[in-house]
């Protein structure tokens, strides 16, 4: 079977291979959340349509709300070194809220519906 976006199967790989290799060295749970984001873009990558686009907009924006959330509480005991700035809620909160909106308005985009 043919792949439908490349590009979007490109990063869930990139971002489900980051989310395996930092659980394998961190084995800390925040390590899972960039799992949350690659296994869904790999679907998409695969099975195109505009209700799962919408859907995964939206449950992305939530999420990302609440790991914005999660991530301004664990600000104060923070270290600004690039694996905690890239392992931390906050970063993918920002990731997943932009990525949400994004979703949503791609699952309005005619390239998704099928007109021409």
């Amino acid at each position: 079977m043919k792949p439908r976006s490349r590009v979007t199967l490109i990063l869930g790989i990139g971002i489900t291979l980051f989310g395996i290799i930092a659980l394998v060295i961190t084995s800390h749970p925040a390590a899972t959340i960039p799992l949350f984001f690659g296994a869904p873009l790999l679907w998409f990558g695969w099975w195109k349509g505009s209700p799962n686009s919408i859907i995964f907009g939206h449950a992305f924006i939530i999420l990302g709300c609440f790991l914005i959330t999660w991530g301004m509480y664990l600000l104060p005991d923070s270290n600004p070194v690039v694996s905690h700035i890239f392992g931390r809620p906050l970063f993918w909160g920002i990731f997943s809220l932009m990525g949400g909106v994004c979703s949503n308005y791609h699952g309005f985009c005619q390239c998704v519906r099928g007109q021409k």
